[in-house]
């Protein structure tokens, strides 16, 4: 399968295919020097680089890993610096790429780098998990955190290709899995409703791992992103929805210190958080809400935040969130399943009593 990102000179394609793990090096070939950096996590590396490594031998290119620690506390200044370092040991030039082996972090983290090492190198995404693969993959938002709040330092730098191999999700622990699945959900509510009821009908073909739905679950997410990409490529409209649920659950991540709630688990809580706001400012109806609620938690994704949260620091971390103006944070909240509207100025006493609501 193949998904076109439309954006002129920065087009490119994301090819999704079981065993391209082993295959990518043939397509990399083409670019035009021979020398790359292998940006991923020593968990991944263990798992996926020897494929990779040999896959891109084959073809010519001489690679080098640079990893570091997984998890979010990796996704900082010092990090980037290591990546910087091993990248001129390696001897990478402005001909030269860097290969996004991993998830979101590595994603986030070998993106910003080739946007910023020597003004800007082009970089391949080869995306890991399946939060990575249906999401952050694509769109060529790269970052990394500050201790004031997630990714506030970063650029919008396009991949020149992305390579999804569905297979190795079957290495995957269960846990990522579920993560993956409620950005999955997230296009269903904001962008097509369909696709939505068909996740619904399909909970055990999801929670069994079946690949060829698996596969054609990706392309589907993959092709909404690229048409919300190409039509917005840095978030000045359209693009901001793809934060649904995302404002709330990098508070609560914030909060809990990036400890004991994965990313994907505090976007479920958003998205409920969100839709629970939505409902309160009677923007849409409560069965949506429901239905919403009841599909998280049949693929097993929280929908309420972790004892020991306390709401008022969630909304207090709202404030350092980068999609603030001077108006007031940015919401992007739900009309109903498969349409969402962006609302600005939102009364704080009602998103403190959306929060409070899924607060134990």
């Amino acid at each position: 399968m193949k998904v076109r990102v439309n954006l002129n000179e920065r087009s490119y394609d994301i090819e999704i295919s079981p065993g391209l793990l082993e295959k990518c090096g043939q397509d990399l070939g083409i670019l035009p020097s021979p020398k790359c950096l292998v940006v991923t996590d020593d968990n991944v590396k263990k798992l996926y680089y020897r494929k990779l490594a040999d896959s891109l031998s084959l073809a010519g290119i001489s690679c080098t890993a640079a990893s570091f620690n997984p998890g979010e506390g990796s996704k900082n200044l010092d990090t980037m610096a290591f990546i910087y370092g091993e990248a001129v040991h390696a001897g990478l030039n402005r001909k030269s790429f860097i290969v996004a082996l991993g998830g979101g972090v590595p994603g986030d983290m070998a993106g910003f780098a080739a946007a910023t090492y020597m003004r800007g190198i082009d970089f391949i995404q080869v995306p890991t998990s399946l939060l990575a693969m249906v999401d952050s993959s694509v769109g060529g938002k790269t970052g990394i955190d500050l201790p004031e709040g997630k990714n506030l330092v970063g650029a919008f730098w396009q991949p020149k290709k992305v390579f999804i191999d569905p297979g190795v999700l079957k290495t995957l622990p269960e846990r990522e899995i579920k993560c993956g699945l409620a950005e999955v959900v997230k296009y269903g509510v904001i962008l097509d409703s369909a696709f939505f009821d068909l996740l619904a009908a399909n909970i055990t073909r999801l929670l069994s791992l079946d690949l060829d739905f698996y596969s054609s679950v990706i392309a589907k997410c993959c092709e909404l992103k690229a048409h919300v990409v190409s039509n917005d490529e840095r978030e000045g409209g359209l693009r901001a929805i793809l934060n649904y649920g995302h404002t709330f659950g990098h508070a609560v991540e914030a909060v809990s210190g990036y400890q004991g709630i994965a990313h994907g688990e505090a976007v479920s809580i958003g998205m409920c958080m969100a839709a629970d706001l939505a409902v309160s400012l009677k923007m849409m109806k409560k069965e949506y809400a429901f239905m919403q609620e009841e599909l998280l938690k049949k693929l097993g994704l929280p929908v309420r935040v972790p004892k020991g949260l306390i709401s008022a620091e969630i909304l207090e971390a709202m404030g350092t969130d980068k999609k603030k103006t001077d108006a007031g944070l940015t919401l992007v909240l739900p009309l109903k399943i498969g349409a969402v509207e962006l609302r600005r100025g939102v009364d704080p006493a009602l998103v403190l009593e959306a929060i409070r609501g899924r607060c134990d």
